[in-house]
């Protein structure tokens, strides 16, 4: 029997805008990947990103023209030969990871070697707005342990200071998605290690990084735009002490286990983190989470309505329940 591939576009309702430095949203467009391989089924989930030259169209067609080169559930392996790390690759490297799963009857855990943890604490997004709606946000979190502050380049540090009023025992980090200048960071670093600030991700545009070459910033600080796959950690170090490990930029948990090793012998710092998706998405990547220094998966409290058999995320605990959506080899 060979391998079936089916491939959807789906618009999943977002409980609130969310906004960062480049726009706003108010769904999250995913791709979900099922094969279909002697009577068992995997799934994977992606988001497509337009700050990478991705879109739903051209992910979908990407993944239908590859179809008929998958007849195999050992095809697989050759993934990394037939596209390139991005969306498309994450939505169909993670449904064969659940599908062998669930065809061998064992976990993806056992698979790979990897322990997800029991429960982990997971970043909150406060998206971008005027300083009295983000303090807002911030209040309705509960008191959040880790709050991400997605922040442009206006009121920084009065913004920050104002959730830091409001909660004072958080700890945060700011995400300027590319939003700022060497200028700006030097300036309000500072004042933001003060007010509980542990990292600053990716204050800089990617094309402007080498500024950071030299800059002993008082935070550490983080790359995410800028760190997408292993190869070029040896570059990232001179200007990162952090990278944010995302399966839509790796192409899927199999990269993502490899930079996370490779991170880890260059002593980064590890954030595992997220496009706005569901629990479908959260799931490979929650593998990763048993020993890293962030974790920012909250994508299941930014949908209006997540998927059966999801995260369980309260007060930013996260835990995944006895039968989680994907990966544990019991097909749902």
């Amino acid at each position: 029997m060979s391998l079936i591939l089916d491939v959807t576009h789906e618009r999943l309702p977002l409980a609130r805008e969310f906004r960062i430095s480049r726009g706003a949203k108010t769904h999250a467009d995913v791709v979900v990947v099922q094969l279909h391989w002697r009577g068992f089924t995997g799934r994977g989930e992606a988001v497509p990103y337009a700050r990478y030259g991705e879109s739903i169209d051209n992910t979908l067609s990407q993944l239908n023209a590859l179809a008929p080169q998958l007849t195999h559930i050992d095809d697989h392996a050759r993934l990394p030969q037939l596209m390139q790390a991005g969306a498309a690759r994450n939505a169909l490297d993670c449904a064969f990871w659940d599908l062998t799963a669930n065809y061998r009857q064992t976990s993806v855990g056992e698979l790979t070697g990897l322990t997800p943890p029991a429960q982990c604490v997971t970043a909150q997004t406060v998206s971008v707005g005027a300083v009295a709606q983000m303090q807002q946000e911030a209040l309705s979190l509960g008191q959040a342990q880790l709050i991400k502050v997605k922040l442009g380049p206006d009121e920084v540090v009065e913004k920050i200071r104002a959730i830091h009023h409001a909660c004072p025992d958080s700890q945060f980090i700011v995400d300027a998605n590319e939003g700022w200048s060497i200028d700006l960071l030097k300036e309000v670093a500072p004042q933001l290690k003060d007010l509980n600030v542990a990292l600053i991700e990716q204050p800089l545009p990617v094309a402007d990084d080498a500024a950071l070459e030299g800059y002993e910033c008082p935070v550490p600080l983080c790359a995410d735009e800028s760190c997408h796959t292993s190869d070029n950690l040896s570059t990232l170090k001179k200007r990162y002490q952090a990278v944010n490990i995302k399966l839509d930029k790796t192409g899927g948990l199999t990269e993502a286990i490899t930079l996370y090793n490779t991170a880890k012998s260059l002593d980064f710092k590890i954030m595992v983190g997220c496009m706005v998706a569901s629990s479908l998405a959260m799931a490979p990547a929650f593998l990763l989470c048993n020993d890293v220094d962030f974790v920012d998966l909250d994508g299941p409290v930014l949908i209006k309505n997540d998927r059966p058999d999801g995260f369980e995320i309260r007060h930013g605990v996260m835990r995944a329940p006895a039968n989680l959506l994907w990966g544990t080899g019991i097909s749902l």
